[in-house]
């Protein structure tokens, strides 16, 4: 079990309450340019561009927006010219840590990067110190007050999942990137509620926090999740629930 994904979880349902929605649309544009420039601004035949657009469209962003980013990254329209600049390194307690950034300044992003490292107790390492540790997955997670355990694994597991992990209080059902949307659109036709589906670097293991490395590994991934160059945070790290949610809402 990862503890960032305990952490998206947590995340996902406060955001409505407290997101910087400026921000998130702003990164959300970033990827749907950047997907479009890479694979073709039709999401029929641009899977990256399909989940982009999902994404963007679980946070309301209008139909005109998501528009106007696509053809910003086909070169319809003018737009900043991004590039991918994966980061990896180490956080408190050892916890590996895969920072995914698109960017118009590399020199700018990885000043920055470094500098939320540092400032919470990790280490910017060098390329591939920490990617092997986790595999592309697609990932839905649901409450377990939300979902019949039987029922989600007929369904889950007819549609494609790989595998289903029981949490104190979720299930996380693991898919191929290739086979995301097939699941996530069969338990939705099923009417079941899940927290939040999205395509994840998922730890093989996870290192487990507590006390003050729990705390400053926390603020370490809410920190570079709010720079403006950053996409997309993963660590293999694990809290128990409770101390979870108790430092997430502090």
């Amino acid at each position: 079990m990862s503890g960032h994904s305990k952490w998206s979880s947590i995340k996902h349902k406060k955001g409505a309450a407290d997101a910087k929605r400026g921000k998130i649309f702003s990164k959300l544009i970033k990827e749907v340019s950047v997907a479009a420039r890479f694979g073709g601004g039709d999401p029929a035949g641009n899977p990256r561009l399909r989940q982009a657009i999902l994404a963007a469209k679980a946070e309301n962003m209008p139909k005109e927006n998501i528009e106007r980013a696509i053809k910003k990254g086909t070169g319809e329209l003018e737009g900043a010219n991004y590039e991918e600049a994966p980061y990896e390194g180490y956080g408190p307690g050892g916890a590996a840590v895969l920072v995914e950034t698109l960017t118009d300044n590399k020199n700018r992003t990885t000043a920055d990067v470094r500098h939320v490292f540092s400032k919470y107790g990790g280490n910017l390492g060098e390329a591939g110190c920490v990617s092997w540790l986790f595999d592309k997955k697609g990932l839905i997670v649901f409450n377990k007050d939300d979902v019949e355990e039987e029922t989600l694994m007929n369904v889950a597991l007819d549609a494609g999942a790989e595998d289903i992990r029981e949490t104190e209080k979720e299930f996380e059902v693991l898919v191929a990137p290739e086979a995301h949307e097939r699941v996530r659109e069969a338990v939705e036709d099923a009417q079941m509620s899940y927290t939040f589906a999205e395509i994840t670097m998922y730890p093989q293991n996870t290192v487990k926090l507590e006390g003050r490395d729990a705390e400053r590994m926390l603020r370490l991934i809410e920190a570079l999740e709010d720079a403006d160059d950053v996409q997309k945070v993963y660590a293999n790290f694990d809290i128990p629930d409770s101390v979870m949610e108790e430092l997430s809402a502090a």
